[in-house]
């Protein structure tokens, strides 16, 4: 865990000393000097990190090095965020004259001592310096010195296992549980005629999943029926394993069919055309771990002669190729045996099956840590990160996110914004996604899921850095709790101080993050201890993860001000009435949660303040409209609304939702009926914020001709962006006709639409040209008859 994360982390080190505050900051205070040591010595041994995050460690002694080499790190990013945090003072950024002047104010700590703030700053340095001197002269005991590699060689090698290219066709079918169904699915598939690409006769069938769910054992089953074996003219079965190696594999496939040898790669691509020539083959694919669309393409090349409805079985636990291939993967994956097919195992069976057999120190499938040394340091770190969440959580993408990137993992070594960190941590969740780390949540599509194996594999390599506390994780969390830097707890219905009484003296903590396990009951209460509050969080000063939602907290007290590092606080569902004032000094503050505070009434009078604020979440809050209007001036904020209630007599609030720029999310706009002129409604830009799902609500009235055609004017002009759309719901719409844009086929994300009570309209949009439609709520329409439109809905169920 070190290492990798040490070799992404270094590079970040650098561009924070080189950054322009933090050497006006070490100018003024005379650091020059140390700071060029300290950057010579991180010099000195990143490229021996970087090795060592593509070696799989085994010395115990060199693991613990890395560990300390790691802590070191964590230490130095700590001193150069709060020297940042320093050269955000306003006094920083005042004219030069006087500033030694000012200087000597701003390191002069605010409570009364005789140490000034250069001081420790010097203190600091010298210990990092002494620390990191003492790990560079060790560096040879890494046992890293002997690579001879050259910083233009670096690449992740590939972490090679020949057995795993031992596997074969052969099966023994009595001993299989549980996939019966799956079976006959994938026989009936490759039995019976497909739509071909027309530039080809042959079709891919892919089974997808997580390593040691069982791809190749259902692959077997089906390459060894009779049916198969007699539909086809030609069979062949290769294990590809971890390199594409497309010699070897077409000499195999040739092999197999033809029982042949040709030792020429061009002669060898001619034989196979010739022999696949106006027949129909089954050829499998084992194990694919590659992406690369230009190999798999020199493959398949001789193959495009054979019979149509010949078939390639390709069992991989990574979709990226075939998403190339133009196969759409998604809610494909192989799940693991149901509980009754599970149970009917006898425990013998299970530890001498396959699946369970290669099993290391700690207990976790090898077939799975093939799949996470497979992953860049980068997704090694951010899928440790999951290790702080308990089995069967829920995660929501966005808000890993933002986890992500207030943790600062998401941080490139060249700068960039925060939505670029966002769009890259979507990236990331997708790419761990695709390797099966994540799943879709079986009956929420908006959320998803680690396995429980994938869950042991991420505390397995989490080291000493990450620590939950849920009944369940095997660490101690009172043994080297000092070391920690990431903490996460489950909620219990009493969360006592001394639970984490110990924690006092884990001051380097970055991380406390309540969770829960599954969907938390709307009715269930958890109550936290006042004095984790009061006394336990000022004694965390690096915290950057804050997490205290779904507790019965009324009050947040001043000294929350004091974690200068905040970088995510999260207060959802809690009973606040307001936030201090001491919040708006967290200058660091990138995202704030407070989804669910019913009782909020008001946001300090200094919020403007928080000038790193980039995502605001005051959905189901009583937060006025009005007040949430100066929050606008904030131009970099990304703000989730969940109602808009107008009230005025002409409607223009509407109007208002220009200035939020960045609104995202879901939206609830409530009386409609009310905006007097259509002009308001094109003000909001509702085309160019980034909903999910959009309401929009009239209430019943009063009709005449001026209102119908008012009407379906406001309902053009609040078009949504098609590009983020997933839910529209349309309420007692008063026109006769919709406009143009609701079911225009342009919104290919767009799942569940409702229309109801629109009982003036005389027709339905053309809602069967929506690409993606699933589900479809239409009532209260009384004067509609049902045309082609509606027919038209091939994908909807």
């Amino acid at each position: 865990m070190a290492e990798l994360v040490l070799s992404s982390l270094l590079p970040l080190l650098f561009e924070k000393l080189s950054d322009a505050a933090f050497k006006t900051v070490a100018r003024h205070k005379g650091l020059d000097a140390e700071i060029k040591k300290l950057q010579k010595s991180l010099v000195s041994i990143q490229l021996y990190l970087t090795h060592a995050s593509q070696m799989e460690i085994t010395d115990p002694s060199v693991k613990q090095r890395l560990n300390d080499l790691q802590h070191l790190a964590y230490d130095i990013e700590d001193v150069l965020d709060g020297w940042a945090t320093d050269a955000m003072d306003p006094e920083f950024k005042q004219e030069p004259e006087g500033i030694t002047g000012k200087v000597r104010k701003l390191i002069t700590p605010t409570c009364c001592t005789t140490f000034s703030r250069t001081t420790i700053m010097i203190a600091e340095l010298d210990d990092i310096s002494t620390r990191l001197q003492d790990l560079v002269k060790e560096k040879a005991d890494l046992g890293l010195d002997n690579l001879g590699l050259k910083a233009e060689e670096e690449g992740r090698p590939r972490i090679i296992n020949n057995n795993r290219r031992l596997q074969t066709s052969v099966v023994n079918p009595s001993s299989i549980v549980g996939r019966q169904a799956q079976k006959d699915a994938l026989v009936q598939q490759l039995l019976l005629p497909t739509d071909e690409p027309c530039d080809q006769n042959y079709s891919i069938v892919p089974i997808i999943g997580m390593g040691g769910v069982g791809k190749t054992t259902l692959a077997r089953l089906v390459y060894d029926e009779q049916l198969v074996k007699d539909h086809f003219d030609l069979k062949a079965w290769v294990c590809v394993s971890d390199e594409f190696d497309t010699f070897r594999i077409s000499k195999e496939i040739f092999q197999s069919m033809a029982n042949k040898e040709v030792s020429d790669f061009n002669q060898l691509q001619e034989a196979l055309k010739d022999h696949v020539k106006g027949k129909k083959f089954l050829l499998v694919l084992d194990d694919i771990w590659s992406e690369s669309y230009q190999d798999w393409e020199t493959l398949v090349r001789p193959l495009y002669t054979c019979d149509p409805g010949s078939k390639i079985i390709i069992t991989t636990r990574k979709d990226k190729l075939l998403k190339k291939l133009g196969y759409n993967p998604l809610n494909k994956q192989l799940e693991s045996l149901s509980d009754d097919d599970a149970l009917s195992l006898h425990w013998k069976e299970v530890l001498n099956s396959e699946i369970w057999r290669l099993n290391d120190e700690d207990g976790i499938l090898l077939a799975l840590r093939l799949s996470y040394h497979d992953l860049s340091a980068p997704l090694k770190r951010l899928f440790a990160y999951c290790s702080l969440f308990p089995k069967d959580f829920l995660f929501d993408k966005e808000d890993l996110v933002l986890l992500w990137m207030a943790e600062g993992f998401l941080q490139q070594a060249t700068p960039n914004d925060s939505t670029e960190e966002q769009c890259l941590g979507r990236k990331f969740f997708e790419e761990l996604l695709s390797r099966s780390f994540l799943q879709h949540a079986p009956n929420n599509e908006s959320l998803f899921i680690m396995h429980d194996l994938m869950n042991d594999l991420a505390t397995s390599v989490a080291g000493e850095f990450f620590v939950r506390s849920d009944g369940e994780a095997k660490k101690d969390i009172g043994v080297g709790r000092l070391k920690y830097h990431h903490m996460s707890f489950v909620r219990e219905e009493y969360v006592t101080y001394e639970k984490f009484k110990g924690f006092t003296e884990a001051i380097k903590l970055r991380t406390f993050l309540a969770t829960s396990v599954g969907e938390v009951e709307s009715w269930r209460s958890f109550y936290l201890s006042n004095k984790i509050i009061s006394d336990l969080l000022p004694e965390l000063p690096f915290l950057r993860v804050l997490s205290l939602s779904n507790f019965e907290i009324s009050e947040v007290p001043e000294s929350i001000g004091t974690l200068r590092q905040l970088r995510y606080l999260n207060l959802s569902r809690t009973h606040i009435t307001h936030l201090p004032e001491k919040v708006c000094s967290l200058v660091n503050l990138q995202t704030l949660i407070l989804f669910g505070c019913y009782k909020l009434t008001k946001l300090p009078n200094n919020f403007l303040n928080l000038k790193n604020l980039q995502n605001l979440d005051v959905r189901d809050t009583k937060l006025l409209f009005k007040m949430l209007l100066e929050i606008g001036k904030l131009k970099s904020l990304q703000i989730s609304l969940s109602k808009i209630d107008i009230k005025s007599e002409s409607g223009i609030e509407i109007a208002k939702l220009k200035d939020f720029e960045n609104l995202y999310g879901k939206i609830s706009v409530v009386g409609l009926e009310k905006v007097q002129n259509a002009i308001y409604a094109h003000e909001a830009n509702f085309s160019q914020k980034k909903l999910s799902e959009l309401e929009l609500v009239w209430s019943d009235g009063l009709y005449d001709s001026r209102s119908e055609m008012l009407k379906k004017e406001v309902l053009n002009g609040l078009k949504p962006c098609q590009d983020e759309l997933i839910k529209l719901i349309i309420r007692s719409y008063g026109g006769l006709e919709f406009p143009n844009w609701v079911g225009d086929p342009s919104f290919l994300y767009l799942k569940h639409v409702s229309i109801s009570g629109c009982k003036r309209c005389t027709s339905i949009p053309p809602l069967g040209q929506l690409p993606s439609l699933k589900e479809l709520l239409i009532g209260g329409l009384h004067g509609v008859e049902v045309g082609l439109c509606f027919h038209a809905c091939k994908s909807l169920k």
